[in-house]
């Protein structure tokens, strides 16, 4: 059907829709009253069904124009958005890519800070938990999870990855739980919240009650709740629904806050990181290292 239609007709649309008056359309798109008309006509010839219904001067939508509207008017926003890299003076744009809990827990503040220093530069962030979409070179800046080496990207620290139990002083003070005197076999028989391993590198309470210094020698209960994402872990750990593992590299925001408490004395290093990436084989714009000296001047350890 689309093949039978001028596009030149949706655009007609679009703006009688917003204006509900074919002449202030037709003055909006520098065309005649009657060229608005002739070319909505088509369009609901096209289509089989009324798209205004007409009282005199005065235009509504029918449920079918509303519903068409809808959709015209997101495709139209869509497009202007992805236009727009191409305005003249509009600037570049930098992509960042990072993973979920990274962009929620550690990256949007620093977005946030760096907008408000350098407002004239636009940024995009995607957000991906998938390795090959994290590390695409089509991406400025990325932030993977690594030991430190990659072959398409110049990789600089920005945290290591350090696991430790967490829970909202709530959560211990309703149980009248004193932190640092519980022992790894006290925090097992707690409410564990844990979250699903994606990457085989990921640890989780399984694999962190293994490496602590003293491991558990007894069976590790079923959490009480497992999360698809470890954001979502937190989350629940922040409404004090349990003990989540904590990367604090992450969370070093709510913990500053007081939000959340590190529990017992155990602390696992993982050998991986948060990394921040450069690309190895062209050189950054201007603005995207502007954004690279932020980031890594952000980090407090």
């Amino acid at each position: 059907m689309l093949e039978k239609i001028p596009l030149e007709s949706f655009r007609v649309f679009d703006a009688a829709a917003r204006a509900m008056n074919f002449s202030r359309a037709g003055r909006e798109l520098n065309i005649t009253q009657a060229a608005v008309s002739r070319r909505i006509k088509g369009l609901e010839d096209h289509l089989g069904a009324a798209l205004f219904t007409r009282r005199g001067r005065n235009l509504a939508l029918t449920p079918e124009g509303e519903r068409l509207f809808q959709r015209v008017r997101a495709t139209l926003e869509y497009l202007e958005e992805s236009l727009e890299p191409f305005r003249a003076g509009t600037g570049e744009i930098i992509s960042i890519a990072a993973s979920g809990s990274v962009s929620h827990l550690w990256l949007g503040q620093r977005l946030k800070d760096f907008g408000k220093e350098s407002p004239g530069i636009s940024v995009r962030l995607l957000t991906t938990d998938s390795p090959s979409e994290l590390a695409s070179e089509t991406n400025d800046l990325v932030i993977l999870y690594s030991t430190g080496e990659h072959p398409r990207w110049n990789l600089t620290l920005l945290m290591k990855e350090v696991l430790v139990p967490i829970a909202s002083p709530d959560y211990l003070a309703s149980r009248g739980l004193e932190p640092q005197a519980l022992t790894s076999a006290d925090i097992a028989g707690l409410d564990l919240i844990d979250y699903e391993r994606f990457n085989a590198h990921w640890i989780s309470f399984r694999q962190w009650f293994g490496r602590i210094g003293n491991p558990l020698r007894s069976k590790l209960p079923r959490p009480r709740l497992s999360f698809s994402t470890y954001i979502m872990a937190v989350e629940a750990a922040l409404r004090g629904e349990g003990i989540a593992l904590g990367s604090l590299g992450l969370i070093e925001e709510h913990l500053r806050s007081g939000a959340l408490i590190t529990i017992g004395n155990d602390r696992v290093e993982s050998g991986f990181g948060y990394y921040l990436g450069a690309p190895r084989f062209r050189a950054l714009s201007p603005e995207a290292s502007q954004l690279h000296r932020h980031l890594l001047g952000g980090y407090q350890g």
